[in-house]
């Protein structure tokens, strides 16, 4: 535990927290989407458990690096193309996340209101499952970021941790936001389309630098909050004869 006395190990620490909570936002979202399946009293624990199962996962990595250094090592190769072990289970995340936005997507254009009678329901089980899934490809890269920031254990642990739990305190407010708001819900999905991409983007060997995917996302983002804002004010405007 020397490294508590070290300055440059607590900057380190701040600086992989933000990075950690950084590279949460598409779980959030994803989480948020997910668990929107779930009858209203259900949703909260799901996002609860969800990021739980996201943490423990997360640590569970960190104390197993000598595993999680061996699955950047080929295994098999195709032309050019040399499959790891985290090759493949980026490319299956990714094909996963296009896959069920793409369901997603189909759901809200054609299927429908959300909680009207033909709103399709899922179990809790089947919720979970589709988090851990996604958990353990999220989970495999932001342990591997950490491993190429810091050297200490104890310092990616604590990490991990405060990560987790600031986005255990934002997923419900996120989540609350996304489902008042048609067509934020929506941009959400795609947003799960991009990450998708860029995940079997990463898987192929071809790196799509994440502050280009984020920079976009952010001012997608910021474009659809002043269009919330523009129609609220015409909501608001009283009507002229």
């Amino acid at each position: 535990m020397e490294w508590i006395l070290d300055p440059q190990m607590w900057i380190a620490l701040i600086t992989l927290t933000a990075l950690e909570i950084v590279l949460g936002i598409d779980n959030i979202v994803f989480i948020s989407i997910v668990a929107g399946r779930l009858p209203v009293r259900s949703q909260r624990k799901a996002r609860f458990v969800g990021l739980a199962l996201a943490m423990i996962m997360r640590v569970l990595l960190l104390l197993s690096l000598s595993w999680i250094m061996g699955l950047t090592k080929p295994l098999f190769s195709i032309g050019n193309f040399e499959a790891s072990g985290r090759a493949l289970i980026l490319i299956g995340g990714g094909l996963f996340l296009l896959a069920k936005s793409t369901r997603e997507i189909h759901h809200r254009i054609e299927g429908g209101a959300e909680h009207g009678a033909g709103a399709i329901r899922v179990s809790f089980s089947a919720v979970l499952l589709q988090i851990v899934l996604l958990d353990a490809v999220f989970s495999l890269d932001s342990v591997i970021t950490a491993v190429g920031m810091v050297d200490e254990i104890g310092v990616m642990v604590i990490a991990v941790i405060l990560a987790i739990a600031v986005m255990m305190i934002f997923a419900e407010p996120i989540s609350r936001f996304i489902d008042r708001h048609p067509t934020m819900k929506m941009l959400a999905l795609s947003f799960l389309l991009l990450i998708g991409v860029n995940l079997i983007g990463e898987g192929v060997g071809f790196h799509i630098p994440k502050g280009y995917t984020y920079f976009a996302m952010g001012f997608s983002l910021l474009v659809e909050m002043l269009n919330l804002k523009v129609r609220k004010r015409k909501r608001s405007a009283p009507a002229t004869v």
